[in-house]
């Protein structure tokens, strides 16, 4: 099997970075593609009580395990399979399960904080960055956890403010100068063009590699 492609999605919360993903996926229809979430990648807090856990500031890259995230791309690359973890964002822990990921020719990986590390980069062959406005990612954060995660308004307003925004400011918006490609979401015609250059560059890497 050639090298996988990594390409690394980021963005701001609910930037709509799984929508890019997704598409990508529906466009090579040959299971050639697999989605790693950095999402899945917190630290286990399981020897925390549910208060504490609820706590953490999620949004600092020091919630983030990426040393296993690191691991377990690196092994992809090199042809492996890993056992991806799961998170559970209603209890704030890792799942006692896994989930099977064999390597593929493409691997896409995304998440907010993905270009915030020089050894994530550093695996990346293509970085993209989803810029969307801050209305509309607060919005979809709002209906994703009321709908998804069994968060109040009020838990989901007070996580905004106090640890969100001020993360996003911080970590997330300075580090798409790292990306190759920035996309402004909400434009489709901007998407289609977008997703065509990216289609385009993965073909070539896929032939080269």
């Amino acid at each position: 099997m050639r090298t996988p492609v990594m390409i690394g999605i980021s963005g701001g919360t609910g930037a709509g970075k799984s929508t890019i993903a997704n598409r990508l996926l529906s466009l090579f229809p040959n299971r050639e593609l697999v989605v790693i979430e950095q999402d899945a990648y917190y630290k286990d807090l399981g020897d925390l009580n549910l208060e504490e856990r609820s706590r953490v500031n999620y949004d600092h890259p020091d919630a983030l395990d990426n040393e296993l995230l690191i691991a377990q791309l690196t092994a992809l690359k090199n042809g492996q399979t890993i056992e991806r973890p799961v998170y559970d964002f209603v209890t704030h822990s890792r799942k006692v399960t896994s989930v099977t990921v064999e390597p593929m020719p493409v691997v896409i990986v995304e998440g907010i904080l993905l270009f915030g590390s020089p050894q994530l980069r550093e695996l990346l062959d293509i970085k993209i960055y989803v810029d969307t406005d801050p209305d509309i990612r607060v919005f979809r954060r709002i209906r994703r956890d009321m709908e998804k995660r069994g968060r109040t308004f009020e838990q989901i307003r007070m996580q905004y403010y106090t640890t969100v925004r001020p993360m996003h400011l911080e970590f997330v918006e300075p580090s798409k100068r790292f990306a190759d490609l920035i996309i402004p979401e909400g434009n489709q015609g901007n998407l289609d063009i977008a997703l065509g250059v990216i289609v385009e560059r993965i073909r070539s890497a896929m032939v080269d590699t």
